[in-house]
């Protein structure tokens, strides 16, 4: 059986001698950041940007992105990547109308698609465990497999419901409201609420950080490795098949074939952003959504003060996605020194 170990990352904590401001810096440099963006958009654009509207669109508008960026964020903690998870998005959502338009009632369709989900997980955890074949290489892999399915399923068009016939309720999951704030948005909160209980206040998040900082050290403790890692990829799979059935619910009765690989960068960047801040070092479920918030302000701002440019939108993802692999790969290069120096003391004392 395994034992109760607690896994913290060093990497880029500040150390307990550290002072108050730099501690603060170093765990919560992110949310300073985003609220400095707030206050240079609002202080530019105040008539557009620090508005009760824009909020609302922003949050209706990224509660699929945070749901991805979280289906994302979960094989990350398990030292896995799953690049399928944009593709997947695109089928999914694709299904979740399609379906209903051949007589499905919608829930039924819903229960489909997150066991379907469920299938695509189990697939890339199989390729990645059993077959032994890199992460990046295999979900790259389906993913290509899943967009060649969805044109082929849809001819390559969009599949639209001309005559009403999907269910109002399935429209309801995305035009329902909590107060100010959008409904979508709400779930896609609860989830970053419960993937934050389950990593940092259950046994299993614990052994998936330790899984995804050294399986073999994992492994030798107890931990079962292979299960844990299956785990997150099917976990991610469910994931994607929430945020297509939330997109396919804002669309309006329209599902686009190729409209899932434009999700996978600002999901990607806003993992790898979330690991540099809150618990420095790790990926985490606030830090996923502070990097949500962070490119949400940095794109939204920039396309009210240069209206027109499309290509603001890649632009500010691709920098932030380098920024962050960047901060991310010092921080391994520093866990890894900082293990090792812990590794030659005891020779050095003997």
């Amino acid at each position: 059986m395994p034992t109760h170990t607690s896994v913290r990352s060093t990497a880029l904590e500040p150390r307990r001698s550290a002072s108050a401001g730099h501690r603060l810096v170093t765990v919560y440099g992110m949310v300073l950041v985003a609220v400095a963006l707030f206050l240079f958009f609002t202080a530019l654009a105040p008539d557009t940007f620090a508005t009760g509207l824009n909020f609302r669109l922003l949050a209706a508008g990224n509660a699929v992105p945070l749901v991805l960026a979280l289906a994302v964020t979960v094989p990350m903690i398990a030292g896995k990547i799953d690049l399928s998870a944009g593709y997947a998005l695109g089928l999914w959502q694709v299904l979740a109308l399609s379906l209903q338009l051949k007589g499905f009632d919608y829930r039924l369709v819903i229960v489909l698609v997150l066991v379907g989900g469920a299938v695509v997980g189990l697939v890339n955890a199989l390729l990645v465990e059993l077959a032994q074949v890199d992460s990046f290489v295999a979900t790259l892999a389906t993913g290509q497999v899943i967009f060649s399915i969805t044109y082929w399923y849809t001819g390559g068009k969009q599949v639209v419901d001309a005559e009403g016939a999907r269910a109002a309720y399935f429209d309801a999951i995305a035009t329902w409201s909590l107060g100010p704030i959008p409904g979508p948005f709400v779930l896609a909160v609860l989830l970053v609420v419960v993937l934050w209980v389950v990593l940092e206040r259950l046994p299993i998040g614990r052994y998936l950080y330790a899984v995804g900082a050294n399986p073999r050290a994992a492994e030798l403790t107890g931990i079962r490795r292979r299960r844990y890692v299956v785990g997150s990829m099917v976990a991610s799979g469910v994931l994607c098949a929430i945020a297509g059935i939330l997109l396919a619910a804002r669309q309006g009765g329209v599902a686009q074939a190729n409209i899932g690989p434009d999700f996978l960068l600002p999901a990607l960047a806003a993992a790898f952003l979330g690991s540099t801040t809150i618990r420095p070092g790790r990926v985490n479920a606030w830090g996923t959504l502070l990097g949500v918030v962070v490119t949400t302000i940095g794109i939204s701002g920039l396309q009210q003060l240069l209206p027109g440019r499309f290509y603001l939108e890649p632009l500010f993802n691709g920098l932030t996605l380098v920024a962050a692999i960047t901060i991310a790969s010092v921080a391994s290069r520093k866990r890894l020194a900082r293990a090792e120096k812990h590794q030659l003391a005891p020779e050095v004392v003997k």
